[in-house]
């Protein structure tokens, strides 16, 4: 496990084009350290790990769940599964069979109502998204605007762009979202 996940923290930094040194200066963790996690000589406490998911944009189930790969063309409705459960109180299930070889990461997004009072943290990453709201009303936060959508609406962004969303009704908010980078895809 600890191998799988030196691995992955590995290719997520790479991805970004962050050093070491960088890892390192985001997360209070040592050089010496991160590269033996990297390789898979070392374990991580969870706290740790935590500072590694938020410095790389992940979320901390990243690290240990990871989409089904099936070769069908078609995933039938009963057979999609929970691939991430966000701590912001979002439901994630992989709308794809086969994510190893993909650009794009199509994902069914429920989020649970939420409190107006939190305060929501905007981020950017690279790649780019498109939300399709299905139900409810989400709220999206695009550099300092806030929108509204409601089903059937649509946006789509560059992730560059600060973003981050919410729900703040008493309702499930259920979005269709396909953002690149693809962080499954296994590098020919």
């Amino acid at each position: 496990m600890n191998k799988d996940i030196g691995n992955k923290i590995k290719k997520l930094r790479n991805k970004r084009k962050l050093t070491l040194k960088d890892l390192s200066g985001g997360t209070n963790l040592s050089i010496g350290f991160l590269s033996q996690l990297e390789r898979g000589l070392t374990s991580i406490a969870t706290d740790s790990l935590a500072k590694i998911a938020d410095f790389l944009d992940v979320e901390l189930s990243y690290f240990f769940m990871k989409p089904k790969t099936s070769k069908k063309a078609v995933l039938r409705s009963y057979e999609k599964e929970v691939f991430n459960i966000c701590t912001s109180g979002c439901i994630q299930y992989n709308l794809s069979n086969n994510l190893k070889n993909k650009e794009m990461i199509p994902r069914l997004i429920e989020i649970l109502p939420n409190n107006t009072d939190e305060n929501i943290q905007t981020y950017i990453h690279e790649g780019e998204e498109f939300i399709y709201v299905l139900e409810g009303t989400l709220t999206l936060f695009l550099n300092d605007e806030q929108y509204e959508l409601y089903p059937g609406d649509s946006i789509h962004y560059s992730s560059t762009t600060t973003h981050n969303w919410a729900n703040y009704t008493n309702k499930m908010v259920k979005l269709v979202v396909v953002a690149t980078p693809n962080i499954f895809k296994e590098e020919n």
